[in-house]
């Protein structure tokens, strides 16, 4: 479904982020709880693209089968690293065959190893190229693909001046972006700032907020690392340090500190949230039945 029939359909928009799994144990892992996340009746679901393109294959793959084989809606990440204009054309046509509806456009990590080669520096040059392809008609959607960005509620660490950044958000706005989607954030004070600026700055299409529920020590320090510039408040830090070595105590404390950033966002009208998953469904179930709800098409109506 193309997004701008999600936005008309839901006025709350739910959703949730997959990666691609590395193997066959992790294609069974995510498969096996794939039924739970249906239950719950997200909106959409998106799927991530590892630095440099290096789930390319994967991330095709899982997006065809969550599209022929579950009830989700999957939108695929694609990024500029390492990607030639020819490469992200042959894409978009294997995904306007597929009959996939959505991109979420990004400029992507640099590859692992290497230096990264590419016909595109910014995510606002992918942005202008998937509506040029739209604009041929080759979609079996006379729209063509609808377009999300991503946003960045604490800044981003390569550019550091925050107006400029601003004229970035608003500059891939500007060449068709749909919908941004928000990079995770702790501190729903400094997203609604955060969003408030778009206003100001005549950003005019829907924000997601992304969720990220803390699950573990390790989990925290790789959002940290990958993460950059997204602040942890003190509150949360305690909250974790008092658990000690107990595993479930910190899930229990990381499910809680989300669900509490979710109902204060729903009292102040979000758009949509997006709960970055890790392939794993509890905590997300945890986070529902703790917001009172059984799926999302409750919460949407709430």
């Amino acid at each position: 479904m193309h997004i701008a029939d999600i936005l008309s359909r839901d006025s709350m928009t739910t959703s949730f982020e997959f990666f691609p799994p590395r193997n066959d144990a992790g294609w069974e892992s995510l498969f096996h709880v794939i039924a739970d996340f249906e239950r719950l009746q997200p909106s959409f679901v998106s799927v991530t693209y590892g630095a440099g393109g290096s789930t390319r294959t994967r991330t095709h793959e899982l997006v065809v089968r969550l599209k022929t084989q579950t009830k989700l809606d999957p939108i695929p990440h694609l990024t500029c690293a390492n990607h030639t204009r020819g490469d992200i054309e042959n894409i978009l046509t294997q995904y306007a065959q597929c009959g996939v509806s959505n991109i979420l456009a990004l400029r992507g990590d640099a590859p692992l190893a290497g230096n990264s080669t590419s016909d595109f520096a910014h995510a606002v040059d992918l942005v202008k190229c998937i509506r040029e392809f739209n604009n041929r008609g080759t979609h079996t959607d006379p729209r063509g693909f609808g377009v999300g960005v991503a946003g960045f509620p604490e800044g981003h660490p390569d550019t550091p001046n925050t107006l400029l950044q601003m004229d970035h958000l608003r500059a891939k706005v500007d060449a068709g972006a749909d919908y941004i989607c928000s990079q995770l954030f702790f501190d729903n004070a400094a997203f609604i700032d955060w969003k408030e600026r778009c206003e100001l700055a005549g950003i005019r299409v829907p924000i997601m907020a992304g969720i990220m529920p803390v699950t573990s020590i390790a989990g925290l320090k790789r959002m940290a690392e990958l993460a950059g510039g997204t602040r942890f408040p003190a509150k949360l830090l305690r909250a974790v340090q008092r658990c000690g070595d107990d595993a479930d105590a910190v899930e229990r404390v990381g499910i809680h500190w989300a669900t509490e950033q979710c109902m204060a966002l729903l009292d102040h009208g979000v758009r949509g949230i997006h709960l970055y998953t890790l392939n794993k469904c509890a905590a997300t179930q945890a986070i529902f039945q703790n917001l009172g709800v059984k799926n999302s098409a409750q919460l949407r109506s709430t």
